[in-house]
């Protein structure tokens, strides 16, 4: 039995809970949130989860095999620490994580011979969308990205469009050639850039998680496109990465390659 502690009591964390106690192998045993003053968590189908706040004092009570973390990049890190000092397994989806402290989370895992996953997407369609993409990338010279997600997301732009665009540039052996705006009449119009490719955030209720890939030629363009309409499509990902992390001793980025995909 695997023993899941999940960080994080917002949407995300309360679907990760209630698809973790489907599982006959798993074990939902708390949730994690210092900033919540509830005492419990309701898991549809199963029981009552005790909530914790503090990480080092939940984690050292429950001896969790793993911890989910879908909670926001402030806390992520200090998370981390405590989890990996204590031989417990990490599978973080959140994003806007800096990259110093993913550089520090490889070589903690390493020094502890604790596993980790970093995913920016945990839909398995929105992974294979990223290959595609990466497996088009050699054969056009300019590409752009549009992501939509909901309007309570913290960042901008998502944690899935740049991975998408830097897999891109990796497959296109080169940074991408922006089409040339002579006037931008309001700034900022034409997106952000990540190896040549703009990239355009939308936010807006009513959305969950979308993104679309379109490359351009002349006389014709390439679109590839994912969807994820509930938060549901997140857990066979969330799912799959807490059994494989079990056998990891560092740390692993992106789904793709637990899928074997590279």
């Amino acid at each position: 039995m695997i023993k899941v502690l999940v960080s994080g009591s917002g949407n995300m964390g309360r679907e990760v809970l209630a698809a973790v106690a489907r599982e006959s192998d798993m074990q939902p045993v708390a949730c994690l949130d210092a900033l919540s003053s509830d005492e419990y968590i309701p898991v549809p189908g199963y029981d009552l989860v005790p909530l914790g706040r503090d990480a080092a004092n939940t984690i050292t009570r429950l001896r969790p095999d793993v911890i989910v973390d879908f909670s926001n990049a402030e806390w992520t890190p200090k998370l981390a620490d405590e989890a990996v000092a204590a031989g417990v397994r990490l599978v973080i989806g959140t994003t806007g994580l800096p990259a110093d402290f993913i550089d520090h989370l490889a070589a903690d895992c390493a020094k502890h011979h604790v596993g980790a996953v970093i995913a920016p997407n945990f839909a398995l369609g929105a992974v294979l969308m990223q290959h595609m993409s990466k497996l088009a990338a050699p054969f056009y010279e300019q590409a752009e990205i549009i992501e939509m997600h909901h309007d309570g997301k913290a960042d901008a732009p998502s944690g899935t469009s740049i991975a998408t665009a830097k897999a891109m540039a990796e497959g296109h052996g080169k940074a991408f050639i922006p089409p040339v705006t002579q006037k931008e009449t309001i700034k900022g119009t034409r997106g952000g850039a990540q190896d040549g490719i703009a990239i355009h955030s939308v936010r807006l209720p009513g959305l969950v998680a979308h993104q679309q890939v379109i490359f351009g030629a002349p006389g014709e363009t390439l679109t590839i496109r994912h969807d994820s309409m509930d938060r549901a499509s997140f857990m066979p990902g969330v799912i799959l990465a807490v059994r494989e992390v079990m056998s990891r001793n560092e740390l692993v980025i992106g789904l793709d390659r637990l899928i074997g995909l590279t």
